[in-house]
């Protein structure tokens, strides 16, 4: 940890000289920063000031599907493509949490350790902590982090729950769907809610029995789909992430994704909502702080007994409770 971004005698990081060393590639700082994203420092009002200039420029790309469908593996050999392509890339990569420390148990991610060394890749691993979702509560900031720090393209790889991993369709420009044959059938995925977020749908393991039967299903579903004759048709592709077979194919669907999006104005609008999703959420949590204080327990306390007698409503109760703090 550098002294510098810790500052002396107790002072906190020098958000400023990190943010400056992040952009100038610096990974030490790049790790910093979402340190202090995961921790909820008390200075993460300022870093998320000092790195708002700064974003909008990566493709955020969500992966995700049921876990067994090789994501790890697809990730590294997405990051490997794109590399070779010759475009920066950042992965947070959202592994279970353990259940004494807190911590992501698998580490920085031992598979992709061939791009240890590489200083136009970044991964990092994020708990989740407990968060419902496949995502860390943290994922949405530390995707600004990355951004700011000039990454062309931002990973998100989820933890693999199930059907709550849909969410990550909320954070991405463009969300890939990993699928594998020997894992039910394809058409099974469509009653998890899968098949309604995906931009890119990705059958890996395509050299087992049975993928392209599980490709066939996909594309039958999806034509089933309603959708607007001026809407993004999502492709379904084959892969063998294990030996890279497919892969390049995938990144020129991202890449026509992200033109597409550009060009329709759907990139816009889904980071409007993006947005409006994280300013909601931190105004929910500061609304519980204060509630939680003395003084906003007791408040509280007072407004559900007087609707618990008759003397209010709720409605009023909570018109009151949200009346700005003299």
């Amino acid at each position: 940890m550098s002294r510098r971004a810790e500052g002396r005698g107790g002072r906190g990081p020098d958000v400023p000289d990190l943010v400056a060393r992040a952009r100038a590639g610096e990974a030490r700082a790049v790790a910093r920063l979402i340190s202090l994203v995961e921790d909820g420092s008390p200075s993460l009002r300022e870093v998320t000031a000092a790195l708002a200039p700064h974003t909008g420029r990566a493709q955020v790309v969500g992966v995700t599907g049921a876990p067994g469908v090789g994501k790890s593996t697809s990730t590294n050999a997405l990051v490997r493509a794109l590399r070779d392509d010759d475009r920066s890339v950042g992965v947070l990569a959202v592994d279970p949490s353990s259940p004494f420390s807190g911590g992501a148990l698998l580490g920085d991610r031992i598979r992709m350790g061939d791009h240890a060394l590489d200083p136009g890749v970044f991964i990092r691993s994020m708990a989740a902590r407990g968060h419902l979702g496949g995502l860390s509560w943290s994922t949405p900031q530390a995707i600004r982090v990355l951004d700011a720090a000039g990454f062309d393209v931002v990973l998100v790889e989820t933890v693999g729950v199930g059907q709550s991993e849909v969410e990550v369709a909320g954070l991405a420009d463009t969300t890939l769907v990993l699928l594998a044959p020997g894992m039910g059938d394809g058409i099974q995925a469509a009653k998890a809610g899968i098949l309604e977020v995906g931009d890119v749908y990705v059958v890996n393991k395509a050299d087992r029995d049975g993928a392209a039967q599980v490709a066939r299903d996909l594309r039958s579903t999806l034509r089933l789909a309603d959708r607007r004759d001026d809407a993004w048709a999502p492709p379904v592709l084959t892969t063998v992430a294990q030996t890279g077979e497919g892969v390049g194919g995938v990144v020129e669907a991202l890449a026509e994704h992200r033109a597409w999006s550009l060009a329709s104005g759907e990139l816009t609008r889904r980071r409007e909502r993006r947005a409006r999703a994280e300013v909601e959420a931190i105004a929910v949590a500061a609304l519980r702080r204060r509630w939680a204080d003395v003084g906003g327990h007791a408040e509280l306390g007072r407004l559900a007994a007087a609707v618990a007698a008759g003397e209010s409503d709720p409605y009023a109760a909570a018109d009151r409770l949200l009346q700005p703090e003299p």
